[in-house]
């Protein structure tokens, strides 16, 4: 029987207006190379400032994985020759990183599992190369923004145990607003190492690196992969060569790329233009002072407050938007479950579909709240209302506006309802006889017809007590 045994290496674009050493903007889709200057193209004579901003934002992230915040800490030389990294050099931490010897809890089946956090270092991030079918090309833009990279410990033992940690640490990192984490645009990417042995032996296999995964299923599947491939080597006594390995999203496999390399083979040695740093007791203080609520006491504080499921609880604190908007619209109508239901129901439906953030959809919580209120005071119907939420997405009107232009107000009026269900029983007449057949169901049917009828707008719990009552006097033994 073997185990997988797999660490992975998140590297986050942190979100500061300019880059770690230089004055340049990071801002995205700019045109290629309209973001440099001698610094971050490492021009002679040029010397690195180290941003503030990005420091703090990595002080603060390494403090929310329960990290050691180093007392001392320095920058190194990372010397490789690559196409994309016009210094032959990165700026980055080897021996004394920022953070170390923290932890990340995960959630599977109901279990919780510690994932220890190697480290947490600052450097900076290389340009983006850009492949043809006969030609190379690279964009600096990216040269020099601040890049965080998370390392953990190889506590993780399966695809989905991975899937799960790295949705997690997105969640925290983006709760503390220190990054977007679009894999997209290229902000959070992660490299995984991942061997396999007998479950019985202490000494692990040969490392593989794995690259070119671009989304958190992409990370899976690609574990997936390798470590069946792995195990067939095992089995046919074949040897496991370290190296580095992409992953293919078409083939669904994974490609040889090189051979893996040692830190040796980097020649790090202490950054020579950038003092070491000293972090302070003061200073973190003031940013553990101020880092937000993070997803699991928000979390479990919506179940203990607001009285609601795991589920509900879960799916609201997914992102924070939609915590904040959770809690804005209780504010205004303490009504918890009810708010839960629409958020997780009709509302992340529609940013589903759409593909949007909640920030994104034309709906406020102040919207939100004044629909609800018009299915509680029974002025319209919750189908009806699903379709107004629909066109308030799409034109970002109010509620009342879409209400009063397409008078969809519930029909309550008894005389209008008895009409229609006098339609609805002559024409329906085998659906009658069933209900005094013993079937239940079938006045559901006819309460669902007269729906239909009143296109959406008849009330179901007044028809369904007039039609009961129009049943009882009529039909009874007919």
């Amino acid at each position: 029987m073997y185990e997988a045994v797999i660490g992975l290496e998140v590297h986050v674009q942190l979100k500061t207006t300019t880059k770690i050493f230089c004055g340049c903007s990071t801002e995205f889709g700019s045109q290629p190379n309209s973001q440099v200057c001698p610094v971050c193209m490492g021009l002679p004579g040029c010397l690195p400032v180290l941003n503030q901003k990005a420091f703090e934002y990595a002080i603060k992230v390494a403090i929310a994985l329960n990290c050691r915040i180093s007392e001392f800490t320095k920058f190194d030389r990372k010397n490789y020759f690559y196409p994309d990294l016009p210094k032959n050099y990165q700026i980055s931490q080897y021996d004394l990183p920022l953070g170390q010897d923290g932890f990340s809890d995960i959630q599977l089946d109901g279990n919780t599992k510690r994932i220890g956090i190697k480290r947490v270092h600052l450097e900076e991030d290389a340009g983006k190369l850009i492949h043809t079918q006969d030609s190379s090309y690279v964009d600096f833009n990216r040269t020099g923004i601040a890049l965080l990279e998370i390392v953990s410990c190889p506590d993780i033992n399966s695809p989905q145990e991975a899937y799960e940690y790295l949705v997690s640490l997105k969640k925290i990192i983006q709760y503390l607003g220190v990054s977007s984490c679009d894999m997209e645009k290229g902000i959070l990417r992660c490299d995984a190492n991942v061997s396999v042995k007998k479950k019985e032996e202490s000494v692990l296999g040969t490392k593989i690196e794995l690259k070119n995964m671009n989304s958190f299923r992409g990370v899976r599947d690609a574990l997936d992969f390798e470590i069946k491939r792995q195990i067939r080597l095992l089995e046919e006594a074949k040897e496991i060569i370290q190296e580095t390995r992409l992953w293919d999203e078409r083939r669904h496999m994974t490609d040889s790329m090189r051979t893996k390399e040692g830190a040796q083979d980097y020649r790090y040695f202490p950054e020579p233009d950038l003092p070491p740093f000293i972090i302070s007791n003061q200073l973190k203080e003031e940013i553990k002072k101020s880092l937000s609520e993070l997803p699991q006491a928000k979390k479990a504080r919506f179940i203990q407050d607001y009285n609601l499921s795991e589920y509900d609880a879960q799916l609201l604190t997914s992102e924070k938007e939609i915590a904040d908007f959770f809690e804005n619209c209780f504010n205004l109508y303490p009504e918890a479950k009810i708010i839960a239901n629409w958020i997780c129901g009709s509302l992340l439906s529609e940013l589903n579909s759409r593909n949007l953030t909640i920030s994104e959809l034309n709906v406020t919580f102040q919207d939100l709240v004044n629909l609800i209120k018009f299915v509680q005071d029974g002025k319209i119907s919750n189908l009806v209302a699903k379709g107004v939420l629909t066109e308030m997405i799409d034109t970002g009107q109010a509620p009342h506006v879409i209400i009063q232009k397409k008078n969809l107000i519930q029909i309550t009026d008894p005389r209008a309802l008895d009409k229609v269900i006098r339609e609805v029983i002559q024409d329906n007449s085998k659906s009658v006889k069933d209900y005094f057949d013993g079937k239940e169901n079938a006045i559901m049917f006819l309460v669902g017809q007269v729906m239909r009828k009143s296109k959406s707008k008849a009330n179901p719990k007044a028809v369904l007590e007039i039609l009961k009552k129009r049943l009882s006097d009529n039909y009874k033994g007919g």
